[in-house]
């Protein structure tokens, strides 16, 4: 078996998503007059390679201690759709179903842009094109995702989102100006609504921006960002794919190791209640109020 790891390191300069802080790591202790060193990290949770649970983006569902390990770890595929990509390209399930590797129903799905190469501290780094000018998919790829029943997807760019279907758009409007030169429509014309069933209340919701985080995520799809590490060394193949946040309760992201592991058989199984995500007395009643960690 190979392990490779599809972790960015992660270091005081490692940024977070656009609007967020990034981290600070200082002493609270020094060997030198404590005897021992103790160290102290403040961070956003959208820092670095990281995980989103569905409470990043919906209503009472999804932290990280609600995902058992054995949806967190199991078989996938590395799909390389760097080739029809440039700035603000949109992934299609076409580019996905045409690369040299199956992707099967339930599988964990890592899609390899090449926007890895512009994170902070690489040859080619680049902030604003890695956070504002990267691809991503319209609801036709989240609606495949959802048919082939995809456990969780990452991806080696900042958000699982289109740069220009979040925020984005609107903090940077220079930006969304020169894209909607490039697509000749503004972006609402581009990206179009969406639209769904709240599935707490009922409601129905449209919305414009953000649909791999508020739809998908009360479908259960979850997604990792900023992914990157050897994620070269896996392009085209499948692997036991896992990603190992932090097990705790009520947190909804969090910066996790990602891994492939190589020349395992893809049976996946989650022994013991630490493992299956089996909480306390407490955590077991909030599941059963909230309805679990998706909404599958």
């Amino acid at each position: 078996m190979k392990i490779v790891d599809l972790s960015h390191l992660m270091n005081v300069h490692t940024p977070g998503w656009v609007g967020y802080a990034g981290n600070k790591m200082y002493y609270a202790q020094n060997l030198q007059t404590k005897q021992i060193v103790a160290q102290r990290i403040d961070t956003a949770l959208h820092v670095g390679t990281h995980i989103d649970g569905a409470m990043h983006g919906t209503d009472g569902m999804g932290d990280m201690a609600s995902y058992p390990l054995d949806f967190l770890v199991g078989p996938g595929a590395v799909v390389d759709v760097s080739q029809h990509m440039d700035d603000w390209a949109v992934i299609t399930p076409e580019m996905i179903e045409s690369a040299p590797v199956e992707v099967k129903e339930g599988d964990i799905l890592i899609l390899h842009t090449g926007w890895h190469r512009y994170w902070e501290g690489k040859p080619q780094q680049d902030l604003v094109r890695y956070f504002c000018m990267h691809p991503g998919g319209k609801i036709e790829l989240l609606e495949w995702m959802l048919k082939k029943k995809i456990k969780w997807f990452g991806i080696d760019c900042g958000s699982g989102d289109h740069a220009m279907n979040t925020s984005i758009r609107h903090m940077r409007p220079d930006l969304a100006k020169r894209f909607e030169q490039k697509v000749g429509m503004t972006c609402d014309q581009f990206f179009g609504d969406y639209s769904y069933t709240h599935k707490r209340s009922g409601r129905a919701v449209t919305e414009e921006i953000f649909p791999f985080h508020a739809y998908a995520f009360q479908e259960g799809l979850i997604h990792a960002e900023n992914v990157g590490g050897d994620i070269e060394l896996m392009l085209n193949k499948r692997s036991i794919i896992g990603a190992f946040p932090w097990r705790y309760d009520g947190l909804e992201a969090c910066p996790c190791r990602i891994v492939c592991f190589d020349g395992m058989d893809e049976a996946v199984e989650a022994v013991g209640d630490a493992a299956k995500a089996i909480l306390g007395p407490r955590s077991i009643a909030a599941g059963l109020m909230s309805g679990g960690p998706d909404g599958r």
